[in-house]
């Protein structure tokens, strides 16, 4: 598993700070189908890709901060990072090609 569990404790370093490879976050929760239907998709992604882009998990439940920073109104939400802008984001269940092309990688 290659994904970073986002805190707001770590999210300056791991995201808004970060410059490099594009970041994939996935806000989420357990309660949530679609959520857990993307779940093993977002891994396939993170590990296939490992090296090329930074995927991160924000359980919306516990970082309510950082789901009100997104503007979080439906989940799953995917949110493409580019050197601390949002470059791209979806609502909902997408299929892993849809995906990657959003991230532009």
């Amino acid at each position: 598993m290659n994904e970073i569990i986002i805190t707001k404790e770590n999210f300056d370093e791991e995201v808004r700070n970060y410059r490099g490879m594009p970041i994939l976050l996935d806000f989420w929760a357990s309660w949530c189908g679609p959520c857990m239907m993307l779940s093993p998709i977002i891994e396939e992604i993170a590990d296939e890709y490992d090296g090329k882009i930074k995927v991160g998990k924000v359980n919306v439940d516990e970082q309510p901060e950082l789901a009100a920073a997104f503007r979080v109104e439906s989940i799953p939400l995917l949110v493409a990072v580019k050197d601390g802008a949002v470059t791209a984001q979806s609502v909902g269940l997408r299929p892993k090609e849809d995906i990657i092309k959003m991230i532009n990688i």
